[in-house]
């Protein structure tokens, strides 16, 4: 499986995840400072501002934190279980207008990764969170609703392609919502509307998919030729590794 990543961006995001984090200790020590001084109606203001933004900024922290600065990333979950069941594929991330994006030859397959905890259910596309008590004010960020997610995500990706790739007529692409915290078993998804499940059962699940007819080669390649316009940098980059470890052999 061939993989392409943004690490640029996600490095990017990471440092601004440190820097929002440590902004919002700050302001927060600052607000609490401002508490012992003589109370007036300005300074009083000013207490409130201080500890607004030092929370909302400590929240945003914590949140990029935990998408992009942990050992066990979405992305990097994924490739761990998609190496075997889509050896023939080409994944993306944080490349093209939904986050991972799987290519291979019988379609394209959204993933809409989810890395919450507490006990999660689904009903259609009616999603409940319960269980979390205080985390869910500190940088617990809630489920919304991943099946509209999973929706806006195809949709952005049939639009690319209808403009990147307008010779293919009939684009396969579906959607999987995919939980990638290894802590938290507690879900109830199997009425969910499109296919939802905790990550190890993925590479199960697709490879039951694998009797799909491939799609035309033609429409294959005029795909992939549209999401590498994305990762060009990436390839280039690759092509030069390998010329000079070729060079040095």
């Amino acid at each position: 499986m061939v993989i392409l990543r943004d690490d640029k961006r996600i490095a990017r995001l990471a440092q601004i995840g440190k820097i929002t984090s440590f902004a919002g200790m700050g302001a927060l020590v600052a607000g609490l400072f401002l508490v012992f001084l003589p109370n007036t109606a300005n300074l009083f203001f000013y207490q409130l501002l201080a500890l607004f933004a030092g929370w909302s900024l400590s929240q945003v922290g914590i949140y990029l934190s935990r998408q992009y600065l942990v050992d066990n990333r979405a992305d990097m979950i994924l490739d761990e279980v998609l190496q075997k069941v889509a050896r023939d594929g080409r994944i993306y991330h944080y490349l093209l207008p939904a986050q991972h994006v799987l290519l291979i030859p019988t379609g394209i397959i959204v993933f809409v990764a989810k890395h919450h905890v507490g006990n999660i259910s689904v009903e259609g596309d009616k999603w409940k969170q319960t269980g979390l008590g205080l985390r869910r004010w500190f940088g617990q960020e809630r489920i919304g609703n991943p099946t509209r997610e999973a929706a806006m995500s195809v949709e952005a990706i049939a639009s690319y392609l209808n403009k990147n790739a307008p010779s293919v007529e009939e684009v396969p692409i579906g959607a999987m919502i995919v939980f990638t915290n290894k802590s938290n078993k507690e879900l109830d998804l199997k009425n969910s509307s499109i296919p939802a499940m905790h990550y190890t059962k993925v590479k199960g699940y697709l490879r039951q998919q694998k009797r799909e007819k491939p799609m035309p080669e033609e429409d294959f390649r005029a795909i992939q030729a549209a999401f590498d316009k994305k990762a060009a940098h990436l390839l280039e980059d690759a092509e030069r590794v390998s010329v000079l470890e070729a060079a040095e052999e």
